[in-house]
């Protein structure tokens, strides 16, 4: 089997999104994804990616992801680089599964839970249908009338959103109240009133539903360390499951110093790229909880070896997602094949809402679990009505 085309799919209202097709000689086509920036890993794909990879047999995923990381200007990061060789991986392992006629999972060496418990980021409808990402700059708070503006849930009426999930059987929530603030005060610094308003959502939250929900606080890398490990000090109180990405992640011995200061886990996320990142974090006992976007990572081939080094380190892997239906999908599969996974991140705005517009399947959640499929390679398609917008664009890399 060879792979004799690689296409890549943009639609100008998923600006950041970028699908990938790999298709053979045999008939048989994976789906990837990756996202952010979709335009340049479009040019990274076909510009320099293409010429290594046309030709080659699909199934030798490990000597082609070796391929794609290799070059001097991949450099263990989340860069366009990293991106690009997660969409085609992705593909690759999909492909893997649909030749042998099995899910991924199975592929990636068998099921290790019968269901996985979800957690529900609680962003917006129109998080993903933006050009702009940044945390604060896209609030679109009220813009859209949808029962899953979670986002708004989460500012404006906190213990109605934790009541309306907990009786869905969602029993964890991730919000970021603290984001408004950082943009304020350029995370260098967080005032009295402002600090009492952002914990607002955690007190009202605890009061609706007491210790019933699990509440993950996202820091979006906003802070300095002197007021991450203020903010920290205040919200312990709420007993939160984990601090995410308190500051930026390019120092683990400052994230160390922040782990030492609380009790509350530290998530080390999909912010890192490779497992070299990831180790220099759990070497220092900076991360307790190791999260991964497979899109950014390096693909699943990359991810089951973060998985499995955090497993080495005693700590929980949480595959992260905020991002396309394929991706998501992916996460699952990883989620269901590795031991140590925690919880599987989920946004029931994105798998309620927009990713049923564009692909033909979504695993089954139900009573805040995940299920899995057994579908063979992703269990996905792209809708045929994802190829008639009017909005979307192809390029195409061929033998």
């Amino acid at each position: 089997m060879k792979i004799t085309a690689i296409r890549t799919f943009r639609a100008v209202e998923f600006s950041n999104v970028l699908w990938v097709h790999v298709e053979t000689d045999a008939g048989i086509t994976g789906l990837g994804e990756t996202f952010y920036g979709a335009g340049a890993v479009e040019a990274h794909i076909h510009d320099t990616l293409s010429v290594r990879l046309l030709g080659q047999n699909p199934l030798n995923i490990e000597l082609l992801h070796r391929e794609m990381v290799s070059l001097p200007m991949a450099q263990a990061s989340t860069g366009v680089e990293y991106r690009a060789a997660s969409a085609i991986d992705i593909a690759l392992w999909d492909l893997f599964g649909k030749v042998c006629g099995q899910p991924v999972y199975q592929m990636l060496g068998g099921q290790c839970w019968d269901k996985m418990r979800i957690y529900n980021t609680c962003a917006g409808t129109r998080y993903v249908r933006s050009g702009n990402i940044k945390p604060v700059a896209n609030w679109d708070l009220g813009s859209v009338e949808s029962p899953y503006e979670d986002l708004d849930g989460f500012m404006n009426r906190p213990a109605a959103l934790a009541e309306d999930l907990f009786e869905n059987g969602i029993t964890a929530m991730k919000i970021w109240p603290f984001d408004p603030h950082a943009a304020e005060f350029k995370g260098q610094h967080i005032s009295a009133s402002a600090m009492k308003i952002a914990l607002k959502p955690f007190e009202e939250i605890r009061r609706a539903v007491g210790d019933k929900m699990e509440i993950m606080l996202e820091m979006h890398s906003l802070w300095n360390l002197p007021t991450a490990m203020k903010i920290a000090r205040e919200v312990e109180a709420y007993q939160p499951l984990w601090y995410e990405d308190p500051i930026k992640m390019n120092s683990p011995q400052a994230l160390a110093e922040f782990a030492r200061s609380t009790t509350v886990m530290t998530c080390a996320s999909e912010t890192l790229g490779s497992r070299f990142a990831y180790k220099e974090y759990l070497d220092r006992d900076a991360a307790h909880v190791v999260m991964a976007d497979l899109c950014w990572t390096g693909g699943l081939t990359e991810g089951r070896k973060i998985a499995a080094m955090a497993d080495t380190y005693h700590r929980p892997f949480a595959p992260h997602d905020c991002i396309g239906p394929v991706g998501f999908a992916a996460a699952i599969h990883m989620s269901f094949s590795q031991p140590n996974t925690l919880i599987q991140e989920s946004v029931r705005a994105f798998y309620k809402g927009w990713y049923l517009e564009l692909v033909t399947e979504m695993p089954k959640i139900e009573g805040g679990y995940v299920y899995p499929t057994e579908a063979p390679g992703l269990g996905l398609e792209l809708l045929p009505a994802f190829f008639e917008r009017s909005d979307l664009s192809s390029r195409v890399s061929e033998v």
